[in-house]
């Protein structure tokens, strides 16, 4: 690590940004601070915030890069699978980076703007470009079903796949006799697409 003033507005935001993954990785997002990350790379808090606004700042762009990691997985899962099989292979994209990078995973999740502050827009096109990778198989499986029903679809898909991840986090699939998640998934998506297909 190059000494405080050897690094560029671009170096700096890069090294600060890979500081707050490796907290957030190792202890959450409650584990996260300006102090924190200027500490870790040798920084001070006021050189931090010339290159983010504030720690909400700094959040949302961590986030932004774990929403590119995430969609990186998912889109590299489907390969030239068929619409079902793209699905499911989705899914389990999803539930894999969830299990395996958890707290970078919550953190997309349980970092709130201050109220009066919404999520930059970048953010908010990261992630429906996740959702267009579900509603772009969901309408090759049923070609004849409305942009609206597909849409629908994939979230209410997702949604569901979400939760059961959130249960799983939660350990509370284990309180009702709970099977692997994988298995859960699958179940879901399987019952989920043979009547939607069924009503195509």
């Amino acid at each position: 690590m190059g000494r405080r003033n050897e690094h560029t507005r671009d170096e700096l935001r890069e090294i600060g940004l890979r500081a707050a993954e490796e907290l957030v990785a190792a202890h959450g997002l409650a584990g996260l601070s300006a102090r924190k990350v200027a500490a870790r790379i040798g920084y001070t808090v006021g050189s931090l915030y010339m290159v983010f606004r504030n720690l909400d700042d700094l959040i949302a762009q961590m986030n932004e890069r774990t929403l590119d990691a995430l969609y990186a997985r998912l889109a590299a899962a489907v390969g030239d699978r068929p619409p079902a099989a793209a699905i499911q292979a989705l899914a389990q994209a999803y539930l894999h980076f969830a299990l395996f990078e958890t707290h970078r995973w919550l953190a997309l999740y349980q970092h709130r703007m201050p109220e009066g502050r919404s999520v930059p827009q970048s953010f908010t096109e990261k992630v429906a470009r996740m959702f267009e990778l579900v509603q772009h198989h969901v309408a090759l499986l049923c070609p004849r079903r409305s942009p609206e029903d597909v849409a629908l679809a994939a979230r209410a898909l997702w949604s569901g796949i979400h939760g059961v991840c959130m249960l799983s986090l939660d350990r509370k699939l284990e309180t009702v006799g709970g099977r692997p998640i994988q298995e859960v998934a699958t179940s879901l998506l399987d019952n989920y697409l043979a009547g939607f297909v069924g009503r195509d």
